[in-house]
Formats: structure tokens, C-alpha cells, sequence
């Protein structure tokens, strides 16, 4: 691994300003969370987890083919391995392990939490010194743990650095790579003072591995018959063709761009920008007080930061925002080449918003976001709205998402109380656990979502049974 370089902060200036930080109004002072399923809908807290645990026992350990997303793959040294596979696609993705530690961590899932901890990092982090993501871990592999890609992608190394910090809390730190503490501190650590390598692809990720080239043709995979059926519709080629990728030069940086305290899209400094899904102010908020004392000052100032990013990317009139954005928050093209639009990545954006203001209470603007989106999204249609839209609201799918729908109702949280955000709820109240080949990335915000407005998605903060 590298090693990140000596910070000259001393660690008294940093406890004196993180000793200034403002607590806010939320629930990291009050340490009330509210349910809001019972408060808006009247069902009862016993219900409330019984919904909850229900959603991740189908998920963790339903059917295999229908309903399951994490599977246990036998065990190493560490013990048991275990991966959350995006089911349509057949990869593992660090977005998707990092997000079933956190459901784990949450509801009190240790043996399910390490499994997926020891998959990533036995196959996932990078440790060829060659490959200049050294560190990183790879945004997608194999179900076998072959490399799908070699490259990072920022949302995971959040997820899994809040998840690892609340393990520690909760359960204390073990050995080796179950000293929570010491692995999430030095993910943190790298995404800001990883430096800037250069190196000629193809990569490995670990030393041993065959150089990673990535195919013409997508890795085939039998699951994905919407994404089949919809080129079949539109005369696209099944499956879509990539062209040879000749060996290119590739500079990896910091996750973060320091100077505008700003998570990056990539840590590939020739892709610019950032992705407002990724800014989680409620973790900011956390590791300001947390993290290596060193880290802190950064953390609160990106928490402002990220507040202030919201508001700039989201559309004025229907609070939709981009799936990348400039640092000053103008949309960025799509890959295509097409306008900037409200896409998968963006579902998780009000979100994000909402549970910073259950957790600190420190924005007014976000009830106003809060407000617009749902607004917006109800004269569409609850039960019908696209997955994707223009960012002024023309309709650019004609597919309803149930992770979409779960992202959209946790805006309950920050919205006005009122007959809009109750249909929310409700609706997501009424929509079963997800199943079938679509079940990865709508059956973890469908459980998230649900534990956030069940008052069970909360900050950990000491030792729990």
C-alpha cells in the first residue's frame, strides 16, 4: 500500500475546531429518530421491523435465483467469504458490498458484515504497486473475483468507511482486518493523500492476476433481459459493442478534489467532475469527529460544501438533478454525449439530503428540495413516473423503479409533512421486497430506505447488542 504523507496539523488544532463543530438540530443531538411509517401511517413499530428484517432475510438469504442478492462463497483465513452480486449484470460491485455492510452493521448482521468485508478485501482492493489505483478498490469484479474493471469508484470507499466506523462502535475492533477502526481511518486517509501516479494500462489488481483488458463485447450475462428486450425495441445491438481499448496512459489522484472539498466522480484526474449521489453530508458530519485528527477540518468543511452542492445542481423548477455535475455544479454531459440527465445515480440524491437533515438539522433548504422533487415526481404519477428524465422533467424511460420510488419517499424525512409525502409512503409501504433480475440496485434502496423511515437506519455511536 502506499503511505500517505505526514500531516503537519497538530492534532490539539484539530480537536480545538472539531470541539467548535455545530451539533445541529437532528438526531445526533436529540438521538430521537423518527419512524415515520408509524407516525404518518399508523402501522406500528412492531410491524416497522418486521418489514425490515423481512426485506433483508429475502435478500440475504432467499431464493437464489429469484430473491437472494448476497451469496456466501466458501471461507479463507480471515473466515467466511461472501459477495452482494448485481444480479442483472453478474458482478460484485464496491458500491453494492459496501452497502450490505452498512444494512448489516445496522441490523446487527456481524457474521453477514465480515463475509462481505473479507470478499473485498481479499478480492476488491488493489495491491499491485504497479497499478496506480494502488489502494483503491476496484468498482467491479467478477463473481469469482476476476477483474471486471481496475479502476475506483468514490461511493464505495464512503460507504465502506461509515460502515467499518460504526462496526467499531458497535462491536468493537477485532484482529487483522477486523480492526474496524484502523480500516476505515486509512480508506479515509487515502482518498485524500493518495498521490498522483501515472502508468501505462493495461493494470492488475493484485501482483498475481493476468493483465485486466477489457473486452469488445460486455461480459455476457443471462440475467439481463430487460436491458436485452429494450435493444431488441430500439434496434440496438445485443450486446452493445465496446471498441479495443489500445494501451493508455492513466493518472490516478485523490478521491477528492481539496481544493473545492469535494468528492470526485473518479479519482482519474482526465474525468472531471463530481457526482452529487456520492455527497453524504450526514457521514461528513461523522467523520469531522471521528476520523485521524489530521482529517476532520477537511470533513466539516465538505459537509458545507456538499449542502451548498445540492441546491446548485438541482433544477429550479423540478428539484431533479444530474448524474455528474462541474465542481460549480453545471451539469456534465452524459456518456453519450448528451445533455446532463436525472439517471440511475441520481435516484439516491434526495436521499442523501434528507437523512443529513434527520441526522443534524442544519439546512432549511432541504425541505424546500424535498418538496419540489416529490411534487414533481407525484404529478407524474407515484405509481407510474420514469426512472429517468431530462433534468427540466421530459419522461426518458418508460420503466418505474421500485429503488427509485424508496429513494424518492425517504425525502419525507426533510419534506413538509402533508398528503405528498404520505402518498410516498405509502406507496413504498405497499410495494413488495424487489425479486427477480432487477433486484440488486432496488432491493438495497428499497431496505436502506426502508430502515431510514422506520426510525432503524441510525447513527452507532457505542456498543449495542
Amino acid at each position: 500500500m502506499f503511505a500517505a504523507p505526514a500531516v503537519t496539523a497538530a492534532p490539539a488544532v484539530a480537536t480545538a475546531q472539531a470541539a467548535k463543530l455545530d451539533d445541529g438540530s437532528g438526531a445526533y443531538r436529540t438521538r430521537r429518530y423518527r419512524n415515520l411509517l408509524a407516525e404518518r401511517l399508523g402501522v406500528s413499530p412492531q410491524d416497522t421491523h418486521r418489514k425490515i428484517e423481512s426485506a433483508f432475510q429475502q435478500l440475504f438469504h432467499g431464493d437464489g435465483q429469484e430473491q437472494r442478492i448476497y451469496f456466501e462463497t466458501g471461507a479463507n483465513a480471515d473466515g467466511p467469504l461472501a459477495y452482494v452480486t448485481d444480479w442483472a449484470n453478474n458482478d460484485a460491485r464496491s458500491e453494492g458490498m459496501s452497502y450490505g455492510m452498512m444494512s448489516a452493521v445496522q441490523l446487527g448482521k456481524k457474521r453477514e458484515f465480515d463475509a462481505l468485508w473479507n470478499w473485498s478485501k481479499t478480492y476488491m482492493q488493489t495491491t499491485d504497486p504497479a497499478n496506480p489505483s494502488l489502494g483503491y478498490f476496484a468498482w467491479s469484479m467478477g463473481t469469482d473475483g476476476s477483474a471486471r474493471a481496475v479502476g475506483a469508484a468514490p461511493d464505495g470507499e464512503e460507504y465502506y468507511v461509515m460502515a467499518l466506523y460504526f462496526a467499531a462502535k458497535r462491536w468493537g475492533n477485532g484482529k487483522g482486518i477486523y480492526n474496524y477502526q484502523k480500516e476505515a481511518d486509512a480508506i479515509l486517509r487515502g482518498m485524500r493523500h493518495h498521490p498522483l501516479v501515472s502508468a501505462t494500462t493495461p493494470f492488475r489488481i493484485h501482483p498475481q492476476d493476468p493483465p485486466f483488458v477489457e473486452p469488445d463485447l460486455p461480459w455476457p450475462s443471462p440475467n439481463n433481459r430487460y436491458e436485452q428486450a429494450q435493444a431488441a425495441k430500439e434496434g440496438k445491438p445485443w450486446p452493445p459493442h465496446r471498441p479495443h481499448h489500445a494501451p493508455r496512459q492513466v493518472t490516478v489522484g485523490p478521491m477528492v478534489d481539496e481544493s473545492h472539498a469535494m468528492v470526485r466522480f473518479v479519482p482519474e484526474t482526465s474525468i472531471p467532475g463530481s457526482d452529487p449521489s456520492y455527497h453524504l453530508p450526514a457521514f461528513y458530519e461523522l467523520w469531522a469527529r471521528w476520523a485521524p485528527p489530521q482529517e476532520r477540518a477537511f470533513w466539516a468543511r465538505a459537509a458545507a460544501v456538499s449542502r451548498d452542492y445540492f441546491v446548485k445542481t438541482a433544477h429550479a423548477q423540478t428539484g431533479l438533478g444530474p448524474d455528474r455535475a462541474d465542481f460549480d455544479g453545471t451539469p456534465l454531459p452524459m456518456w453519450d454525449g448528451t445533455p446532463g440527465a436525472f439517471s440511475y445515480d441520481s435516484w439516491r440524491t434526495i436521499s442523501n439530503w434528507s437523512v443529513d437533515y434527520s441526522w443534524w438539522g442544519k439546512d432549511a433548504r432541504q425541505t424546500v428540495l424535498s418538496d419540489r422533487v416529490q411534487t414533481f415526481l407525484a404529478g407524474q404519477g407515484i405509481d407510474r413516473f420514469a426512472d429517468r428524465y431530462t433534468l427540466d422533467g421530459k419522461p426518458m424511460s418508460t420503466r418505474h423503479s421500485t429503488g427509485m420510488l424508496a429513494a424518492a419517499a425517504v425525502g419525507g424525512l426533510a419534506a413538509t409533512p402533508g398528503q405528498v409525502p404520505d402518498a410516498f409512503l405509502k406507496a413504498l409501504w405497499d410495494t413488495p421486497v424487489p425479486a427477480g433480475e432487477q433486484r440488486y440496485f432496488d432491493g438495497m434502496l428499497y431496505l436502506m430506505s426502508m430502515m431510514h423511515l422506520g426510525g432503524e437506519f441510525r447513527i452507532i455511536d457505542r456498543p449495542q447488542p
